[in-house]
């Protein structure tokens, strides 16, 4: 019996690889497990090499694993390029069409499995897919009619005869499976709790968090790994009477996006790295304007087209300081898919609040990668339009302009939408007084910074760090943001059992930068580890520009294009010591 599994798809795009690994993590979540996937894959449409890597445990896991226990192969190129991964005990499942060749250096056992033919029997080669989800039941001895709901519902438009085919594909690859795996070499999960969960990408939890947190319109522009998020706002908004326009390009969507929110409709748009580039001139707009706006970054790597389909945190430093002249904003990096729902869902109230853009900081491991995650608490959604003023308005003396732009206390200005009699003001992207006439006085300039800088002073956000800290005196304190946090929890598992004391910090708030959380855990540590897919340490330098003590912090890149493994950083840190 084992508690925790590794299992891995590939071959060529195209080819029903994401549709394998669908079907198997369905079922194994509607068995009650607890799922991780990340999706390795070609920015082509079709043809290049693509897997799918499926953590399944019984307990929550939110990083994929180090080792492989199953590798399913439609192509000797999949078989050369992971192999490696297996442990000793590993298996390989590969279809005979391509006469499978077994490494030398591994002891894994490869069985060919004839997907294709199999899958040909029955009707059609299309089918292939479902005799490896069949094969993989047979080395689990799972029962197959676990697969039949999830078959139901992804073939049942096609009609019952497609559905009972590809049941038939199912059973080909098990059966046949089933004669050639020998009893030691089954690997035998332990059986879940059997509870229902969500199972979900980050991007479809920061499209929810949307809905949930008011959002009735969205501007956007396809891109990669950002698209989910549009497609998802496009079946869901209309039913609840909104909108989404998919623009000609990205500055029309960030400046859409702001006017929307002038008519005080709560409004979004979202992109990768080149969208963000091209939105930052709307984005000084929306801060000089005081206009709220929400924009959501998936960041990938970089530049230019760079690596459109992998991971890597290289926006960081482009999203507090991309916009020329100084503006407030506020960027926030949710860690988790849950804290993705709820920290979107949250965006909109600071948006209203402080009234300036707010970037929700996503990265593609997050954003793409698909996990379990437990029923959302939408009683801990709440809608704060700060200053947005609902009411009718006193008059004006002497029919003067309503002061949209008001020189107050704590910088926030009180704010009207189009047409509320008394509220009439200038809006424009000039520096302008407090009615929105422009103006070059100093004085005015000096007040109106001075006022829109007075906002983010004292930000209420409920866990700008997240901290794991039972350690009032840490030997190494590891610092991470996005999704690098599982990586770093398994690696602090492993850690915590070689007698190593070991704090965690996890900023979900990136700026304002939470100084006051994370100068005592500094403070306390002997050693700071910072944890980020860059090739610059963009989190080290912010850490040491707020928090100081660079003497003690150690950076751990990665930029190749892939996610963090535990094991990775596990042996940095022994490394320190």
């Amino acid at each position: 019996m084992i508690n925790q599994l590794s299992w891995k798809v590939g071959g060529q795009q195209g080819e029903g690889i994401e549709s394998t690994g669908e079907i198997f993590s369905i079922a194994l979540n509607r068995m009650g497990y607890y799922l991780y996937g990340y999706r390795h894959f070609s920015s082509r449409i079709k043809g290049g090499h693509t897997n799918n890597k499926i953590r399944v445990s019984t307990t929550q896991v939110r990083s994929i694993s180090d080792d492989l226990d199953i590798l399913v192969a439609f192509d000797q190129e999949t078989v050369d390029l992971n192999y490696k991964e297996l442990h000793d005990k590993g298996v390989i499942i590969a279809d005979a069409k391509f006469d499978p060749k077994q490494p030398e250096d591994t002891n894994a056992k490869l069985y060919a499995v004839p997907f294709t033919d199999l899958a040909t029997e029955l009707g059609t080669s299309l089918m292939k897919n479902m005799v490896a989800v069949g094969a993989t039941c047979a080395v689990l001895d799972l029962d197959i009619n676990s697969f039949r709901e999830v078959v139901q519902e992804i073939f049942g438009k096609k009609g019952q005869q497609v559905v009972d085919k590809n049941m038939e594909a199912v059973k080909a690859g098990f059966d046949y499976m089933k004669s050639q795996i020998s009893a030691d070499a089954v690997m035998q999960l332990e059986k879940a709790d059997g509870k229902k969960r969500l199972f979900m990408i980050g991007n479809d939890a920061i499209a929810l968090g949307a809905l949930a947190g008011g959002c009735r319109f969205m501007a956007a522009y396809p891109i990669t790994p950002a698209s989910e998020i549009m497609e998802y706002l496009i079946q869901k908004l209309p039913a609840l009477g909104g909108a989404v326009i998919q623009t000609e390009d990205e500055i029309a969507a960030a400046t859409m996006a702001i006017g929307a929110n002038y008519a005080g409709v709560r409004a979004l748009t979202a992109s990768a790295g080149p969208g963000l580039s091209l939105k930052m001139e709307a984005i000084g707009l929306s801060g000089i304007t005081e206009q709220p706006l929400v924009i959501v970054d998936t960041q990938r790597g970089g530049p230019s087209t760079g690596l459109p389909t992998k991971q890597e945190q290289s926006d960081l430093m482009a999203m507090i300081y991309g916009t020329h002249g100084e503006i407030p904003k506020i960027v926030m990096a949710p860690s988790t898919v849950q804290e993705a729902f709820y920290d979107t869902a949250e965006a909109f109230n600071l948006a209203e609040e402080y009234q300036c853009p707010v970037i929700v900081l996503s990265d593609l491991q997050l954003s793409l990668g698909k996990q379990t995650v437990e029923p959302l608490d939408y009683s801990k959604v709440e809608i704060r339009r700060g200053k947005l003023q609902q009411e009718e308005l006193p008059e004006i003396e002497n029919k003067g302009y309503f002061k949209r732009y008001e020189v107050t206390e704590d910088g926030v200005s009180p704010r009207v939408i189009p047409g509320m009699k008394n509220g009439i003001h200038h809006v424009t992207g000039v520096e302008h007084d407090e009615t929105g006439k422009p103006s070059e006085s100093a004085l005015n300039r000096n007040a109106q910074m001075d006022k829109r800088f007075r906002k983010i002073e004292n930000i209420k956000f409920n866990t700008p760090v997240y901290k794991n800290a039972p350690h009032e005196e840490a030997d190494i304190l590891i610092v991470g943001f996005n999704s690098t946090r599982g990586a770093i929890e398994e690696a602090i598992t492993r850690l915590e059992k070689d007698g190593l004391k070991i704090n965690h910090a996890h900023i979900r708030l990136i700026h304002p930068f939470p100084t006051d959380e994370l100068l005592p855990l500094v403070k306390s540590a002997k050693k700071v580890l910072v944890v980020e897919n860059n090739a610059t340490g963009q989190l080290a330098n912010i850490l040491k520009m707020n928090v100081g003590h660079a003497e003690k912090v150690t950076k751990q890149l990665k930029y190749d294009g892939n996610p963090f493994l535990p094991h990775e950083i596990y042996t940095k840190c022994k490394e320190l010591f």
